[in-house]
Formats: C-alpha cells, sequence, structure tokens
C-alpha cells in the first residue's frame, strides 16, 4: 500500500519495541525517539505503538497506492505532498499516486512517519522493530520495497496539527543520575563540567560523545567489572574515556563501568542530537526531584 521511492542514511520501521526478552538476550529496541512516534501514532488516531517509519536525516520518498492518512514528527525535515509543502506535526490526506517528501532535517536526527492502520509487517517476538545491532526484525527500507498498511483503528484523528517545538539545534542540558559505577572514576564530578559534543560514530545503539570543554575523565580503579546489565540511557565509559549513551538498540550487558543514566525523560533528546551538537550533563539526585 506504500511504495518506498527514496531513502535517505538510513529507514527503519520501528514500533515501541520488545520488551520482555532479556532473558535470551534480546534488548527491547523500538523507536530511539519515543515520544516523536507516539504523537505521529495519536495524531493519525493509532494505538501510541503502532509501526511507523523512522528516518535518519529525513531523505526519504513514499508513494502513496491508494489513500492514507498520515502524520510526520521529530526531526524538522521539510515534507511535501507532489511538491506542496505541508506542515509538521500535521495530520495529512494523501491520495492514491501522490508522493509524500522529506528533506533533510534543519534540526533533530530522527523523522516518524506514522500511517493510519501502522505499518503491517510481521512482527518478530511480538515487536515491529527492526533492532539494528541484533538484526532481528524487518530489513531497512530500500527503494522498491511495498508496505502493507493494517485496518484502520476506529478511533479517528482528532486535531489537524499538534503544536510541537522542533528539536533543539543549540545546546542541550541532559539530566543524570550518578552512578551505578561513578566511584570507579578519580574525578567522576568532571562529567558535569564544561561540555560535551555527539560525536559522527553516533547510531541507534548509542550516542558517542567527544570532550568540548572541560577535563577528560580519569579512571580511578584500572580494572575491568564482571558483565552486568545495561539501562536505556546508561553512560558507560570505555577505556578511551570517550563516553557513550546507551539508546533504543544498546547491548544488554556490558563491562565498561556506568557513570551515570539519562533520565528516562531526556533519552530521546538524546535520540535527537545531531553530531557536532554540543550538550552538558546536569547532575540531579533523584528522577522524582529532578
Amino acid at each position: 500500500m506504500i511504495r518506498v521511492e527514496r531513502v535517505g542514511p538510513l529507514a527503519t520501521i520501528q514500533d515501541l519495541g520488545r520488551p520482555g526478552w532479556f532473558d535470551s538476550g534480546v534488548g527491547i529496541a523500538g523507536a530511539a525517539d519515543r515520544a516523536s512516534l507516539r504523537l505521529a501514532n495519536r495524531l493519525v488516531g493509532n494505538p501510541e505503538g503502532a509501526a511507523g517509519i523512522e528516518a535518519l536525516f529525513g531523505g526519504l520518498e513514499l508513494l502513496a497506492q491508494r489513500h492514507l492518512t498520515v502524520a510526520v514528527t521529530g526531526a524538522s525535515a521539510p515534507a511535501t505532498v507532489d511538491g506542496r509543502p505541508v506542515g509538521a506535526a500535521s495530520v495529512l490526506e494523501i491520495e492514491e499516486g501522490q508522493r509524500l517528501r522529506l528533506g533533510w532535517a534543519l534540526s533533530g536526527l530522527r523523522s516518524y512517519v506514522a500511517v493510519r492502520g501502522g505499518i503491517d509487517v510481521p512482527p518478530v517476538l511480538g515487536s515491529r522493530s527492526r533492532d539494528t545491532m541484533s538484526g532481528i526484525g524487518p530489513a531497512p527500507l530500500r527503494p522498491g520495497d511495498v508496505l502493507p498498511v493494517g485496518l484502520p483503528p476506529r478511533v479517528h484523528p482528532i486535531v489537524d496539527v499538534a503544536p510541537v517545538a522542533a528539536p533543539l539545534a543549540g545546546r542541550l542540558t541532559i539530566r543524570v543520575l550518578p552512578g551505578p559505577r561513578d566511584d570507579w572514576f578519580a574525578n567522576a564530578p568532571a562529567l558535569y563540567e564544561g561540555e560535551w559534543t555527539v560525536s559522527s560514530d553516533t547510531d541507534r545503539v548509542g550516542a558517542r560523545l567527544d570532550r568540548r570543554t572541560g577535563p577528560p575523565l580519569q579512571r580511578g580503579i584500572s580494572g575491568e567489572l564482571p558483565t552486568e546489565g545495561m539501562a536505556l540511557g546508561s553512560i558507560q565509559v570505555p577505556p578511551s574515556g570517550q563516553p557513550v549513551v546507551f539508546l533504543a538498540d544498546h547491548p544488554i550487558t556490558g563491562g565498561y563501568p556506568v557513570i551515570g543514566v539519562v533520565l528516562d525523560a531526556d533519552v530521546d533528546a538524546v535520540a535527537q542530537a545531531r553530531p557536532g551538537q554540543p550538550l552538558r550533563f546536569r547532575r540531579v539526585i533523584s528522577a522524582t526531584r529532578a
């Protein structure tokens, strides 16, 4: 029902992931920016967890093979229908033969396209998400792919547009709970000093960071940890001293110390941070007193 005509650097099918499989070594995966996928689905009347398309940097073109109701959220990629500009986070009615095009994102990293009825590819372990680390789920989209659309839900769209701001293009402030292994560092407070920048090596596994200003992190304990569980948002520090903020496709275990964990409410902002974008961490004492 939807034909993929063009893709940018990466476009994958994502829902809200496959929880409950950690004991089999399978992570949750799902949309990197969960709030944007939820919003796109709500706009078209879908359940929040319906499968949509996550497009890195934009550059996506889709051909409707029947009438479709769609919404585009997330990164500020300019959208057009047959060359006519359309609004972000708005309900779009696309007729058979029309083309939805996403330009290159002006801010943010990942755009989301939801279609009423959801992308109805076969689920794997209860989810239609692509896990780029394990290779589980539908393959990344390629030109020529035809995507089935599910039956429309009974709920109808109730608004024409959602007044949400585009992802920030400037410096981000990200809240962090310290630990559990901050005592492995001689200068753990240095994480919160100065600024970091998002590395070009960033992907769905994690946002890798380079030091922009401030002191480097220094290990106080030189040994290595036994393998232990890793949560979404964990800031793991390998021997290079280059922190990695774990995102949707992160490994479920690891052996490098975790100096802190990004608050769940701020993980989506990290997922939208572009290479070269500066950020600083702010230490909080609890998620409820952030």
